[in-house]
């Protein structure tokens, strides 16, 4: 039996949107301690130098240090391909244990070969600190917190409950503008709807928060808060649609749509937790490109 959100408790949360990558990292704050979660941080990468910054990460770690809160707990939901986790920066300044979902190792297997890692490349995840499964529980001070396996995007995405809030990674947009794509290896659209719905199971009460927001036409506005009675009324392309319908036009919609800008990177780096590759004997650098590998 899935456990349930907790309406009483309600986390106090605050977003951080990189329009660059049209990304949303989030602090989950226990109201009624100092500890605190992050989800989802950015590394800036600038493609075409090669060079990367944290600027974003900064302004997330001048946050925490600001308002006196320590950091127990650096969640990713998934392995991103649009932008970089700045996950090793932030638990290098301020501590905290880096999380992903268990299925990172079927991740890893896969971009394993496709960027040619070898045997040195660890595809157990122990890269990260935590690898969380189905109802697998957590805590960030008084909140408990749990782990949803939600695939379909990847096989790896996890939505993370914690008190009245999920966090669901790519699987679900804001209503208007829909669902995550699932083209990338190892993506499904059947096992996406049900992830959806899984979600969907959750009180109507509870916050949504995606990863990112697009500006669906007609809204002037980014957004990344909803609540799942919101998705289950107003999503277009869940509501009222039969699995098969969503397959069928996620499918078709997926067929028309390019790679991000970022995949090449953001893969080699993210399936590492956020740590490069490893340096060369004059201690360079170097991100691969798979030629007609994607």
């Amino acid at each position: 039996m899935q456990p349930e959100a907790n309406p009483e408790k309600h986390p106090d949360v605050t977003a951080f949107f990189d329009e660059a990558t049209n990304t949303v990292s989030y602090i989950v704050r226990d109201p009624e301690s100092v500890s605190c979660a992050v989800v989802d941080s950015v590394l800036d990468f600038d493609h075409a130098s090669g060079r990367t910054a944290t600027k974003s990460a900064d302004a997330v770690i001048a946050h925490i240090r600001g308002n006196g809160l320590k950091l127990e707990w650096i969640l990713e939901t998934h392995v991103h391909a649009d932008h970089l986790s700045a996950a090793p920066y932030i638990q290098q300044e301020l501590g905290g244990r880096i999380g992903i979902g268990g299925e990172i190792v079927t991740v890893q297997d896969t971009f394993g070969k496709i960027f040619n890692e070898g045997t040195e490349f660890q595809r157990d995840g122990s890269q990260f600190d935590a690898l969380f499964r189905e109802q697998d529980r957590f805590h960030i001070g008084n909140l408990s917190g749990f782990a949803l396996h939600t695939p379909g995007h990847t096989p790896a995405c996890m939505t993370y409950v914690i008190g009245d809030a999920a966090f669901v990674g790519d699987t679900l947009f804001m209503p208007d503008f829909g669902t995550a794509r699932c083209d990338f290896p190892g993506g499904s659209a059947h096992e996406l709807y049900n992830s959806i719905q899984k979600i969907l199971s959750l009180p109507d009460e509870t916050r949504i928060f995606t990863c990112h927001d697009y500006k669906a036409p007609g809204r002037d506005r980014f957004a990344w808060e909803s609540t799942v009675g919101e998705q289950k009324a107003k999503n277009v392309h869940i509501a009222g649609k039969s699995e098969d319908e969503f397959v069928e036009m996620r499918e078709s919609r997926d067929a028309t749509l390019g790679m991000p800008r970022l995949i090449l990177p953001s893969l080699q780096v993210n399936m590492r937790a956020g740590h490069m590759p490893p340096a060369d004997k004059d201690g360079r650098i170097f991100l691969k490109i798979p030629i007609n590998g994607l």
